[in-house]
């Protein structure tokens, strides 16, 4: 226990230097959403488990992000060591809509007090549609945008390892490891130097936390996740969350530069629980934006008659 808390704090020291961001979806409630990024966590909660996310972000502005998540996902094999599962991700920015489609396999390895390390693969489909008439084009006549995009599909191929104990658990993933060129200048004209104009590149995700006991019925979970990719700068998420009662959690989290957060969550019952997130933006956006709205639901179909006494906070 000691020492996952200390590498928890060396972390948390690690990323205030200089990195780089994503291109894909934010989410403020990332730990719930672990499977999206992740795929060794699939069958970690060690029950058959479904999750749909919701986000609608900078409230107000045209063509503001928003984001649709459903994963579901479970233990396989006869000793539980390995797990399968499913995560669909629809996107959509100004003209463009994107669509992930997903298998996500992993495979533990039981280690020593009651710790496990497991390794995952992701593969599947990318959509992208893209309709320019919903631009503001100072030359129409531009023969970039002349023809929209329409059902351009692509493979995906990514891969995760995730270490968790009772207390603690980290992971780095990597979801796509290909890179995807949405548009290439060379298919305007022959001749022309092959270049690409937007493209898909390496995204890399690192996640961190622990819990501690601060009584009997309180539980605490300080978190983090790293978001890098080469050419933007470093995207960086801080939260705390507390678990009342196993009922009620309470969180606030800061995005580096970019945003603070509260999120609050019930655990109707054993096996639903709501999560609800919203985000200030600290940066002059905010003057034209009514913040970020986030809604979560998880349904868990327990492999267990008898009822659950702790539920899990990761």
């Amino acid at each position: 226990m000691r020492n996952s808390f200390i590498a928890f704090v060396i972390l948390v020291i690690l990323v205030q230097f200089d990195g780089f961001s994503q291109q894909d979806p934010q989410y403020t409630q990332y730990m719930y959403n672990t499977q999206v990024v992740n795929p060794a966590y699939a069958g970690n909660r060690e029950v058959l488990s479904f999750g749909l996310l919701g986000r609608t972000q900078w409230v107000n502005i045209d063509g503001a992000p928003k984001t649709g998540t459903f994963t579901v996902n479970g233990p396989i094999g006869a000793l539980d060591n390995m797990g399968l599962g499913l995560s669909i991700v629809h996107d959509e920015l100004g003209p463009a809509v994107e669509s992930n489609i997903n298998v996500d396999y992993s495979y533990s390895l039981f280690l020593a007090n009651a710790s496990k390390l497991s390794f995952g693969l992701k593969a599947g489909i990318d959509v992208l549609d893209v309709d320019f008439t919903k631009l503001n084009i100072f030359d129409i006549s531009d023969p970039r945008f002349q023809n929209n995009i329409d059902n351009k599909v692509q493979p995906q191929v990514g891969a995760g390892i995730y270490y968790n104990t009772e207390r603690f658990y980290a992971g780095l993933s990597v979801p796509n490891f290909l890179t995807t060129k949405h548009f290439d200048e060379s298919s305007l004209s022959a001749g022309s130097s092959s270049e690409s104009i937007a493209a898909e590149r390496l995204h890399y995700f690192l996640i961190m936390g622990y819990v501690f006991d601060l009584s009997e019925n309180v539980l605490f979970k300080p978190a983090t996740l790293v978001k890098m990719v080469s050419g933007s700068p470093l995207q960086w998420d801080l939260s705390a969350n507390f678990l009342l009662y196993d009922k009620l959690t309470l969180g606030a989290s800061y995005r580096w530069s970019a945003a603070v957060s509260a999120m609050v969550g019930f655990q109707v019952s054993d096996g639903f629980f709501l999560g609800v997130g919203y985000d200030y933006t600290t940066q002059e956006l905010e003057d034209y934006s009514d913040g970020s709205y986030e809604v979560f639901l998880r349904f868990d179909i327990l492999n267990k008659s008898e009822r659950v006494l702790s539920p899990r906070f990761f």
